[in-house]
């Protein structure tokens, strides 16, 4: 069997999956009260299961042990077995802890600690963590020890796991976010030959596809946290290979890969530090948020945003192929700056830190207005 077939029989396999286990996951939520009801804070009106993850888990794991018996003999490295065997049991970690929390409710340290246990898993038990990196005007490959690597790694899960957790605000939106995260990083993967990632992309991709056609707007079944913690834990570890391929993917690729998540998690912290209110608190703030309170529907809503993240992937695609071109630091330099004037300009014509700041637009007036001749004096008679 062809290596091209393996990869779509995984994608296959995931998304009927998801399409046969999500009703089944839905009523089971209901039995067992695992149930979203509505509030001040949040965007339905009324009760609805959550769980939704479980589907996409279960897709997941189960394309994943149909496929492996028919992968070639040599395709996949001990390393390779290892980045899917860390994604698996990390996930299995993660998911329980998601599922716990979407029944009884746990205390953000509980999921805290749960969610390093699951990185420690990667890191200390397959040997899985951030050993190699390409910075911008630095050597092209830059080994980073131990004392380093283990935090940062661990951090680096820990955060983006939190990061899509953060936007699970809409039907549809963290999923979809998500979906396109994970298109972004198949796409590298196979630039790369990296194929331990193109089937672990494949299988996670049918898995969130086949969950879209319950959560997207209106939708029947949430994903909980057992799905926003699982999709963020996935595109942590999958989105390290930016840290493996050195000499192909400079050190921003993986940040660009999740920018709307990361950027939405960074304006949070510092909206809540601004209004001196706990990093973990929750608020009606988000990037969903504020664009449903500029009058923009439910589904465009979502829509705007997975054009924010598509372009986002785009960036992180062009990043990874001009990463050794003779000018790369210099675009590289050039795009973190675009993107982040970009971004800050976004976030202060939407609000998402405060309604009433907006210091570089101000800026911008101020020097256009500067910049524009001065209406002609009319003559006294």
């Amino acid at each position: 069997m062809s290596v091209s077939v393996i990869y779509i029989m995984g994608f296959v396999i995931a998304l009927v999956l998801a399409l046969s286990l999500t009703p089944l996951v839905k009523t089971f939520a209901f039995k067992i009260g695992a149930i979203d009801k509505p509030n001040y804070r949040k965007v339905h009106t009324r009760i609805m299961p959550r769980l939704g993850g479980l589907a996409i888990y279960a897709a997941f794991i189960g394309a994943v042990l149909a496929v492996l018996p028919f992968v070639p003999e040599g395709m996949l490295s001990r390393y390779d077995m290892n980045l899917i065997f860390a994604t698996m049991a990390g996930g299995t970690i993660i998911v329980l802890l998601g599922a716990l929390d979407d029944r009884i409710e746990l205390s953000a340290k509980v999921k805290l600690l749960g969610q390093i246990i699951a990185a420690c898993v990667v890191v200390f038990g397959f040997g899985v963590k951030i050993d190699l990196v390409n910075i911008p005007f630095g050597a092209n490959m830059q080994p980073i020890a131990d004392w380093l690597s283990i935090p940062l790694t661990i951090f680096w899960i820990v955060g983006v796991t939190n990061a899509i957790n953060l936007i699970d605000g809409l039907d549809g939106l963290a999923a979809g976010v998500s979906g396109i995260a994970i298109g972004t990083i198949l796409v590298m993967a196979f630039v790369m030959g990296f194929e331990p990632t193109i089937l672990l992309s494949c299988v996670l991709l049918g898995g969130i596809v086949g969950f879209l056609f319950f959560n997207f707007h209106p939708a029947k079944i949430f994903m909980g946290d057992s799905g926003s913690l699982f999709l963020g834990f996935c595109l942590a570890t999958l989105s390290m290979i930016g840290f493996k391929q050195v000499t192909i993917v400079s050190f921003v690729t993986p940040l660009l890969i999740i920018g709307v998540p990361l950027s939405d998690t960074f304006f949070a912290i510092v909206r809540r530090w601004i209004n001196k209110k706990p990093i973990f608190a929750p608020d009606k703030g988000h990037l969903h948020h504020r664009l449903r309170d500029l009058g923009f529907s439910h589904r465009r809503t979502v829509l705007i945003i997975y054009g924010i993240a598509a372009f986002f992937g785009c960036c992180a695609i062009v990043q990874s192929t001009i990463v050794q071109s003779p000018a790369a630091n210099w675009i590289t330099f050039g795009v973190i700056v675009i993107l982040t004037i970009l971004l800050q300009i976004g976030a202060e014509l939407i609000g998402i830190v405060d309604k009433t700041r907006r210091p570089v637009i101000n800026f911008i007036q101020r020097k256009l207005l500067k910049l524009s001749p001065e209406p002609a004096r009319q003559n006294k008679s």
